[in-house]
């Protein structure tokens, strides 16, 4: 079974090719993404990483979380699950 971990502080430089790169010394990779803003296409600092099986997925945690990448020590960590958020876009006061 997969799972998928949280990659964050990130370079704004980092691509989800070099996530990939960073995590496939770990084990065999399902998908590795860098979030991008939408508006201006530029990295947000973090992304997800999904890694075959739950032992490779803790050992690439225990290994590369806190270590440094361009300069800044990653955070990795399991991720959670996306929790729905309310509203639909349209606000409207009531008086």
């Amino acid at each position: 079974m997969s799972k998928k971990l949280y990659v964050g502080n990130l370079g704004y430089s980092v691509t989800s090719a070099d996530l990939e790169q960073m995590f496939s010394a770990h084990g065999q990779i399902r998908t590795a993404e860098v979030i991008m803003d939408r508006s201006t296409g530029r990295s947000k600092g973090f992304g997800f990483v999904e890694m075959e099986t739950d032992d490779e997925a803790n050992n690439a945690m225990a290994a590369l979380n806190g270590q440094q990448h361009d300069g800044r020590a990653i955070v990795v960590n399991e991720a959670k699950p996306r929790q729905s958020r309310p509203g639909g876009g349209f606000n409207r006061r009531r008086f």
